[in-house]
């Protein structure tokens, strides 16, 4: 495990680069200006629209803007004895002087995201980190939300549409899968706020909570009827995905022998269901978790901005509009860490799967027991059972054409137990 761990970190660093070089650079080549969105008035002159731009750096060379970003600019110009001059430069990348004006440019102050720093934001002038902290909690407060619904909805319908298979329920289960599915979360938000929200007047039109003198909101209990058309709206897709999967993984474990075990004890069949079939049935949902998890912070984008929901991915939706790129660069580098963490879907499916766990166990306890020659076990079924010290042999189940079932052991050239080793329960 920990060598796999290393070895997606090793993969993560070259992915997170071309990610952040694609994004920088599309955003280079969009067309228009920051400063044309912070100065709309007509009258504002050239000089003054250059002067902008020359301060925030936008008219730079793109490799000079991205070098910027990603290591800082305190080492491109620097101001050795503190008079605000710039006394130094790495000429090969950034000149002394680069506009030819016979005067030094200024040193950079800026130390890159490699060593925490994601700048300021062009159009809030304020950091980038400040940003992005301030409308985290809308953005936490709705997808937890979403998550927590798609799996207190769609496990138990996937376990039903399992036990009532091919009947009214799971086909009516299967139907509204497809559809979730297929239908745009942005379509769907629009339609149930035109019905729900203006025809109906149930629920408000967007908002996380309604106006205050203070500008914050109240406690969740207070504001329910915002967060449940978002969430439902949210979370739709969600539902369908871990129901088709819970659906599918419970009709392979229903074929095991333990269930088949449990039912010829007289269980009753919710205990069946959901105790005994549900645990390794949830193995796959285990391994959904971390690409739902991303997906949130991508459907946010989309949620939020139908919804008038103050969060994260609303910002970065109109930075991208308003070209600010520290706080658009800053949001993708969140999302990138996010979406590339190495091994959190092995760590959590190695956890959640006990049957890894048994075999570790079992391989270690398998290592100190003595050899088969050493002992002198054999290859009956009913040694291991009567002598503790005789590993047990695997059985490998056969159905020949005539519908009999043979067993044959795995591990044909074991030696029989010796006469050490007497078998009393064994038939001739």
């Amino acid at each position: 495990m920990f060598k796999y761990l290393i070895r997606r970190v090793v993969q993560a660093i070259p992915t997170f680069f071309g990610i952040t070089l694609f994004a920088y650079l599309l955003l280079w080549l969009a067309p228009g200006s920051v400063v044309e969105r912070l100065f709309l008035a007509p009258n504002i002159n050239a000089e003054t629209r250059e002067r902008l731009a020359k301060q925030l750096g936008i008219n730079d060379p793109f490799h000079i803007q991205y070098l910027r970003w990603l290591a800082g600019d305190d080492w491109l110009r620097w101001d050795s004895d503190g008079d605000g001059v710039s006394d130094g430069a790495f000429e090969l990348i950034a000149p002394l002087d680069a506009d030819g004006d016979g005067e030094p440019e200024p040193p950079g102050e800026s130390y890159g995201i490699l060593r925490g720093d994601f700048g300021r934001s062009f159009v809030r002038r304020r950091p980038v980190m400040e940003v992005i902290l301030t409308n985290l909690p809308a953005t936490l407060e709705l997808g937890i939300a979403a998550i927590v619904a798609s799996l207190v909805i769609g496990i138990p319908v996937g376990i039903l549409s399992a036990a009532t298979r091919g009947r009214w329920f799971d086909n009516l289960a299967r139907v509204m899968a497809v559809i979730f599915d297929a239908i745009p979360n942005f379509w769907l938000g629009l339609m149930l706020l035109l019905g729900l929200g203006k025809v109906m007047g149930i629920v408000p039109l967007g908002g996380r909570c309604g106006p205050s003198l203070t500008g914050v909101c109240p406690p969740l209990f207070e504001r329910m009827e915002y967060l449940i058309l978002p969430t439902f709206v949210f979370a739709a897709g969600f539902i369908a995905l871990f129901s088709r999967y819970v659906r599918t993984s419970t009709l392979e474990v229903m074929n095991q022998d333990y269930i088949r075990t449990a039912r010829a004890k007289g269980l009753a069949s919710r205990s069946v269901y959901f105790r005994h079939a549900a645990r390794n049935a949830m193995i796959p949902v285990a391994t959904l978790i971390g690409p739902v998890i991303t997906n949130v912070w991508a459907g946010a984008t989309v949620i939020e901005t139908v919804f008038a929901w103050p969060g994260v991915g609303r910002v970065a939706f109109t930075s991208a509009i308003q070209q600010d790129f520290p706080v658009v660069m800053g949001i993708t580098n969140h999302f990138c860490r996010r979406r590339h963490h190495p091994g959190l879907s092995a760590v959590r499916y190695a956890l959640r799967d006990d049957r890894s766990a048994h075999s570790a166990v079992l391989g270690a306890h398998d290592a100190r027991r003595p050899t088969q020659s050493q002992s002198g076990c054999g290859t009956d079924i009913a040694q291991p059972l009567l002598d503790r010290s005789c590993p047990r042999p695997s059985l490998e189940r056969s159905i020949d054409p005539a519908g009999d079932q043979h067993h044959r052991l795995a591990d044909a050239g074991v030696d029989r137990c010796t006469a050490d080793h007497g078998n009393p329960g064994r038939r001739s």
